[in-house]
Protein backbone atom coordinates (compact mmCIF):
# COMPACT_ATOMS: atom_id res chain seq x y z
CA UNK A 1 0.00 0.00 0.00
CA UNK A 2 1.03 3.29 -0.49
CA UNK A 3 1.29 5.58 2.42
CA UNK A 4 -0.24 8.94 1.61
CA UNK A 5 0.96 11.19 4.35
CA UNK A 6 4.93 10.58 3.29
CA UNK A 7 3.64 11.20 -0.38
CA UNK A 8 1.63 14.74 0.58
CA UNK A 9 5.04 15.62 2.41
CA UNK A 10 6.91 14.68 -0.42
CA UNK A 11 4.99 16.67 -2.64
CA UNK A 12 4.82 19.96 -0.34
CA UNK A 13 8.39 19.80 0.32
CA UNK A 14 8.84 19.93 -3.52
CA UNK A 15 6.39 22.45 -3.75
CA UNK A 16 8.17 24.59 -1.28
CA UNK A 17 11.64 24.41 -2.72
CA UNK A 18 10.27 25.12 -6.28
CA UNK A 19 8.87 28.32 -4.76
CA UNK A 20 11.78 29.47 -3.25
CA UNK A 21 13.99 28.48 -6.17
CA UNK A 22 11.06 30.86 -7.86
CA UNK A 23 11.77 33.45 -5.11
CA UNK A 24 15.43 33.73 -5.72
CA UNK A 25 15.40 33.42 -9.72
CA UNK A 26 12.88 36.68 -9.39
CA UNK A 27 15.66 38.22 -6.60
CA UNK A 28 18.47 37.53 -9.01
CA UNK A 29 16.27 39.02 -11.51
CA UNK A 30 16.01 42.69 -9.46
CA UNK A 31 19.61 42.66 -8.65
CA UNK A 32 20.81 42.22 -12.03
CA UNK A 33 18.34 45.28 -13.04
CA UNK A 34 19.78 47.22 -10.58
CA UNK A 35 23.70 46.15 -11.39
CA UNK A 36 22.33 47.54 -14.90
CA UNK A 37 21.24 50.91 -13.63
CA UNK A 38 24.61 50.90 -11.84
CA UNK A 39 26.82 50.21 -14.49
CA UNK A 40 25.26 52.51 -16.89
CA UNK A 41 25.55 55.55 -14.03
CA UNK A 42 29.54 54.28 -13.47
CA UNK A 43 29.80 54.68 -17.50
CA UNK A 44 28.20 58.44 -17.09
CA UNK A 45 31.08 58.92 -14.05
CA UNK A 46 33.26 57.51 -16.29
CA UNK A 47 32.98 60.16 -18.95
CA UNK A 48 32.46 62.97 -17.11
CA UNK A 49 36.04 62.11 -15.47
CA UNK A 50 37.55 61.77 -18.64
CA UNK A 51 36.20 65.00 -19.88
CA UNK A 52 37.68 66.22 -16.12
CA UNK A 53 40.82 64.87 -16.64
CA UNK A 54 42.50 67.05 -19.24
CA UNK A 55 41.67 70.11 -16.83
CA UNK A 56 42.80 68.56 -14.07
CA UNK A 57 45.93 67.61 -15.51
CA UNK A 58 46.71 71.25 -16.88
CA UNK A 59 45.97 72.67 -13.33
CA UNK A 60 48.39 70.32 -11.74
CA UNK A 61 50.99 71.34 -14.34
CA UNK A 62 50.18 74.88 -13.43
CA UNK A 63 50.79 73.80 -9.60
CA UNK A 64 53.95 72.13 -10.40
CA UNK A 65 55.39 75.24 -12.29
CA UNK A 66 53.98 77.53 -8.92
CA UNK A 67 55.70 75.15 -6.73
CA UNK A 68 59.24 75.46 -8.62
CA UNK A 69 59.16 78.74 -8.53
CA UNK A 70 58.76 78.87 -5.26
CA UNK A 71 61.77 76.41 -5.26
CA UNK A 72 63.59 78.28 -6.76
CA UNK A 73 62.40 81.54 -4.95
CA UNK A 74 63.57 79.98 -1.40
CA UNK A 75 66.93 78.91 -2.80
CA UNK A 76 67.39 82.56 -4.09
CA UNK A 77 65.97 83.73 -0.45
CA UNK A 78 68.72 81.36 1.20
CA UNK A 79 71.54 82.53 -0.81
CA UNK A 80 70.55 86.54 0.13
CA UNK A 81 70.07 85.78 3.57
CA UNK A 82 73.72 84.02 3.48
CA UNK A 83 74.93 87.16 1.83
CA UNK A 84 73.29 89.36 4.15
CA UNK A 85 74.96 87.61 7.10
CA UNK A 86 78.27 87.18 5.60
CA UNK A 87 78.46 91.38 5.02
CA UNK A 88 76.91 92.24 8.77
CA UNK A 89 80.08 89.74 10.02
CA UNK A 90 82.04 92.12 8.03
CA UNK A 91 80.21 94.91 8.94
CA UNK A 92 80.55 93.38 12.62
CA UNK A 93 84.58 93.10 12.18
CA UNK A 94 84.41 96.96 10.32
CA UNK A 95 83.37 98.10 13.57
CA UNK A 96 85.77 96.31 15.85
CA UNK A 97 88.38 97.23 13.93
CA UNK A 98 87.75 101.15 13.87
CA UNK A 99 86.66 101.07 17.43
CA UNK A 100 90.17 99.68 18.81
CA UNK A 101 92.08 102.22 16.38
CA UNK A 102 89.77 105.41 17.81
CA UNK A 103 89.84 104.04 21.02
CA UNK A 104 93.47 105.04 22.22
CA UNK A 105 93.13 108.54 20.18
CA UNK A 106 90.03 109.03 22.20
CA UNK A 107 92.31 108.27 25.35
CA UNK A 108 94.96 110.29 24.64
CA UNK A 109 92.40 113.22 23.02
CA UNK A 110 90.93 113.18 26.75
CA UNK A 111 94.74 113.48 28.68
CA UNK A 112 95.39 116.24 26.17
CA UNK A 113 92.02 117.80 26.83
CA UNK A 114 92.84 117.50 30.29
CA UNK A 115 96.15 119.33 29.91
CA UNK A 116 94.70 121.72 27.71
CA UNK A 117 91.93 122.62 30.66
CA UNK A 118 94.76 122.88 33.07
CA UNK A 119 97.03 124.99 31.02
CA UNK A 120 93.84 127.65 30.52
CA UNK A 121 92.72 127.86 34.02
CA UNK A 122 96.61 128.40 35.37
CA UNK A 123 96.61 130.90 32.55
CA UNK A 124 93.38 133.17 33.26
CA UNK A 125 94.10 132.66 37.28
CA UNK A 126 98.26 133.27 36.75
CA UNK A 127 99.32 130.51 39.44
CA UNK A 128 101.70 128.07 38.04
CA UNK A 129 100.60 125.19 40.67
CA UNK A 130 98.98 122.43 38.92
CA UNK A 131 97.11 121.46 42.38
CA UNK A 132 94.30 124.59 41.86
CA UNK A 133 90.85 124.20 42.44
Amino acid sequence: MIEYGSLIRDILVGVGVLLMGVGIFVGMLALAKTMGRVNVTLDGVDRQLDAIGGPVSNTLGHVDGIADTADQTLARLGGVVKSLEDVAGNVSDTANLAKNAISPAIVNAGATISGISAGLRRLVTGKNTKDQP
